[in-house]
């Protein structure tokens, strides 16, 4: 099986490239695939001010903005400073902070903070994040994390909106029930294996190992969820069920395993763990034309079921497509620029053509 990838621009053929594409059977575990429903990422939020603006931040009139600039002030270095002596400050904006908290992480980890401006901020390029407590979404939770950092504008068409990467240092756990109500808990499929097969795959494997003798304790709900029954006698023991599920090791022809992209928007540096598949797809980006193709499996003429059998194990969801590496390797050979590699693979991976869990830094 072969795939096609061909660049265009300005209406003008650069190159094409013939690329072979050869399965990858890895152990996988169920860990791999699958995260815990009611451990989805926790949402941490705050208030506080990006400084260093260069001229476009709220204003002096602004008082929600200048108001904690002279608490800060009167703080840390002059007591007796007020809000009208700032009137002429406009390299402060007040903002809103939030940062998605995952179960895994820890006391001392970082994580990525979104900030965006509340006032009459122009852009927030440029400016750095004043350290600000983040605190849970209910009212009177306490102080998880503490932010600061320098703000990154992700879109152009949208600079009061931007990012701190790993500007958010917990100081405290989030911890997350997984258990319902019901005594269940949900598996949910990463969406680059979620599928009828790979869920019913799933649950059949579960009841296999964890309730050899019956009753079935695991069944797809549908091609992403999986809820497993938590036998009474193993409640109090969540954890040692939890991680003898996560440990069973799945059949490693019908899963996409270890799939991820890093990207660091600064250097313009990817990297690709696992192996990254593309489907067919075509990219239009700025003249720039990218365009995979995956021809059908051609039969041989001595056992034709065979070829057919064969290509369904390599590909149970037919999907196709190239390797990433091959699609990066045009890139070198078409000259594409880092910010516009960054952008057609965010593409991609919105439309759902490439395979992989997009990650930034």
């Amino acid at each position: 099986m072969s795939d096609r990838i061909c660049g265009k621009i300005a209406g003008a053929w650069i190159i094409g490239i013939t690329l072979a594409i050869s399965p990858i059977a890895k152990s996988v575990q169920i860990t791999d695939i699958v995260r815990l429903k009611e451990a989805s990422p926790n949402k941490l939020v705050g208030m506080g001010l990006v400084v260093g603006l260069n001229g476009t931040g709220d204003g002096g009139k602004f008082l929600p903005a200048t108001r904690p600039l002279s608490q800060m002030i009167a703080r840390m270095v002059d007591s007796g400073v007020s809000p009208s002596e700032l009137k002429d400050s406009k390299n402060v904006a007040l903002v809103s902070i939030a940062a998605k908290i995952s179960p895994r992480v820890e006391v001392g980890d970082e994580v990525d903070v979104y900030v965006a401006s509340v006032g009459s901020a122009k852009s927030l390029r440029g400016g750095r994040l004043f350290m600000a407590p983040l605190t849970g979404p209910i009212p009177n939770s306490p102080v998880y994390a503490f932010a600061e950092g320098d703000v990154v504008v992700e879109d152009d068409a949208n600079p009061t909106a931007g990012c701190v990467y790993r500007g958010a240092h917990l100081t405290k756990s989030v911890r997350a029930n997984s258990l319902d109500e019901h005594g269940q808990i949900t598996l949910v499929i990463n969406d680059v294996n979620a599928s009828w097969s790979v869920a019913s795959m799933l649950a059949s494997q579960i009841n296999g190992v964890m309730a050899p003798d019956g009753p079935r304790i695991a069944k797809a709900l549908d091609p992403k969820n999986v809820v497993v029954k938590v036998p009474a006698y193993q409640q109090d023991n969540l954890a040692e069920f939890i991680s003898n599920i996560e440990q069973t090791y799945l059949d490693p022809e019908f899963i996409f395993n270890g799939a991820r992209v890093t990207i660091n928007r600064r250097t313009g540096t990817i990297v690709i763990s696992g192996d990254v598949q593309i489907s067919p797809t075509i990219v239009s980006h700025k003249g720039l034309e990218i365009t995979t193709i995956t021809p059908p499996p051609q039969p041989t003429n001595f056992d034709p079921l065979v070829r057919q059998e064969e290509f369904l194990r390599m590909d149970p969801e037919g999907r196709g497509g190239a390797q990433l590496t091959d699609l990066l390797n045009a890139f070198n050979q078409l000259k594409v620029a880092a910010p516009d590699r960054i952008e057609i693979l965010k593409l991609m991976h919105r439309s759902g053509s490439l395979h992989a869990e997009l990650v930034f830094e």
